[in-house]
């Protein structure tokens, strides 16, 4: 089933119109959320972050759009559902309404919601090969727009296309002046010592909400110096750790770049504080 404007509909019979300014000049955006039980994890975060994007791109933010409306449209998705699933990855989109070209007819905007079932509860970690490489190809130029998911993600395609013609499991994105952004599908942090360093946003990189978490449970940690700062290419050869995070599959330890192997130790413990957290809340 999908959810549009609150109105749910099987996937064969829901449809937008042909106009939508998200397919026609990419003016939407999107969260990516995962749910477990029937509970949204980090939807204040989720929530806050789609109200700063729209308030951002000028979309006019319906009275009715509480944390609690949207959080009920989630939900009442989910309980259509036909899945035994107990997790799922829900997509969130809000779109201006059609109508002119560049310059919009209106500020309004119409919303839909999908839900796609996962087969993991809590978050797994990966410890097989995973292997990356720069993508150099196009460059991300850092700014706000840049920190927000918009439908303007052809960067993430073209490099996910390379990655998949090349044999890479995913590649790291650089801005315009040459540092290192984030994943294709997820913010980077890098391990040397007991220092931890992942992107600032004026880099350019996604404002995640794994990003986040992560960030929380480090500045906590005895054990660690967290520190947002840029990330030169030079610097991948000589970390000991690198990660992905996102919402959907946690961390996902990087094992391999070009001639250089990574352990997962810190992966692994904070993929358990992660998992923890998620049990106690």
């Amino acid at each position: 089933m999908i959810n549009i404007n609150g109105h749910l509909n099987s996937s064969l019979e829901a449809s937008v119109p042909v106009l939508n300014r998200g397919l026609a000049y990419g003016d939407a955006l999107f969260e990516t959320i995962k749910t477990l039980n029937g509970r949204i994890l980090f939807w204040e975060d989720h929530y806050f972050r789609l109200m700063a994007s729209m308030r951002l791109l000028r979309m006019e933010i319906p009275m009715r759009f509480t944390p609690e409306f949207l959080e009920s449209q989630i939900i009442d998705l989910l309980s259509f559902n036909e899945s035994d699933s107990n997790s799922f990855r829900v997509k969130l989109t809000v779109f201006r309404k059609h109508g002119g070209f560049y310059t919009p007819e209106t500020n309004d905007i119409n919303y839909l919601i999908t839900a796609d079932s996962l087969e993991s509860d809590l978050y797994l970690l990966n410890s097989s090969k995973y292997k990356i490489e720069l993508y150099k190809d196009f460059y991300v130029n850092p700014g706000l727009l840049s920190t927000l998911k918009t439908n303007n993600k052809i960067l993430n395609v073209l490099g996910s296309i390379y990655a998949k013609e090349n044999q890479y499991d995913n590649c790291l994105l650089l801005n315009s002046n040459k540092s290192i952004v984030e994943a294709l599908n997820g913010n980077l942090f890098l391990v040397k010592d007991c220092i931890i360093k992942t992107p600032p946003l004026s880099d350019g990189c996604l404002k995640g909400v794994m990003r986040k978490q992560v960030i929380e449970i480090f500045k906590k940690s005895p054990d660690y110096e967290f520190i947002e700062d840029t990330i030169s290419p030079f610097e991948l050869q000589k970390a000991d750790e690198l990660f992905i995070t996102n919402v959907v599959h946690g961390i996902q330890p990087i094992t391999i770049y070009r001639k250089k192997s990574y352990t997962t130790t810190v992966s692994q413990n904070l993929l358990a504080k992660l998992n923890m957290s998620l049990r106690l809340s």
